[in-house]
């Protein structure tokens, strides 16, 4: 049984929608933490529609952050702990996105994941094995989870732009590289690579410029 995810949403600047960005959020925050994003970008893209669900669970001691599933390390639940509930909040998500694009009456190919951090885990995870290939994925600060097992899993290749901050000391900058080499091995041709300079675990400006440009592009909005 999925669980309903609450969302946030900034409306179309143009009051029509044909096309949807879903922003994840990362461990331990929330829908709104990325959905101000939707005022900068709104301006370049006027008929979207910007939603931000919360993960599903509470974090144990903050009352306003979530995750999408436990992180042993951080947490100290079991791997077994964590995978489950990465499998759960997979289901959840994609019972999200179908009633998304059912309600606002939208195409696969019209709707974009932006994810960040635990989201962009999340975002690579989903979205590859969704039948129907979503617009794209933009993925800051992540890391591709259980690469081993994407070529034997993957249904649908859509385009991915990996953004990461060369200072990130929380989610190692090498985990761009090596998303990158696990894609192209699994079949994947469009995949797209930004380097934040002095950036640690956040969005910069010139990140979210890339991130603006490809999505642009993708929604056939270039």
């Amino acid at each position: 049984m999925t669980r309903v995810l609450n969302a946030g949403r900034r409306e179309p600047i143009s009051g029509e929608t044909k096309s949807i960005v879903v922003f994840l959020h990362g461990y331990g925050a929330n829908g709104p933490d990325l959905l101000g994003l939707a005022d900068p970008l709104g301006e370049h893209l006027p008929d979207t529609l910007f939603v931000a669900p919360d993960a599903p669970e509470n974090v144990p001691g903050m009352p306003n952050g979530f995750q999408w599933f436990p992180i042993p390390w951080i947490d100290g639940s079991s791997e077994e702990e964590a995978e489950r509930g990465l499998l759960s909040a997979a289901n959840d998500l994609n019972a999200f996105l179908d009633a998304l694009m059912v309600d606002e009456d939208v195409l696969p190919e019209q709707v974009v994941l932006f994810g960040f951090s635990q989201g962009t885990m999340m975002a690579l995870h989903v979205a590859p094995r969704r039948e129907d290939e979503v617009a794209g994925i933009v993925a800051f600060s992540g890391r591709l989870l259980r690469p081993e097992l994407l070529a034997d899993e993957v249904v649908s290749r859509p385009p991915i732009l990996l953004v990461h901050g060369d200072a990130d000391d929380v989610v190692p900058p090498q985990s761009l590289p090596e998303a990158a080499e696990a894609l192209q091995a699994a079949g994947w041709k469009d995949v797209y690579a930004h380097v934040m300079k002095g950036t640690g675990h956040g969005i910069a400006p010139d990140g979210l410029e890339v991130a603006l440009a490809f999505m642009a592009d993708k929604l056939g909005l270039g």
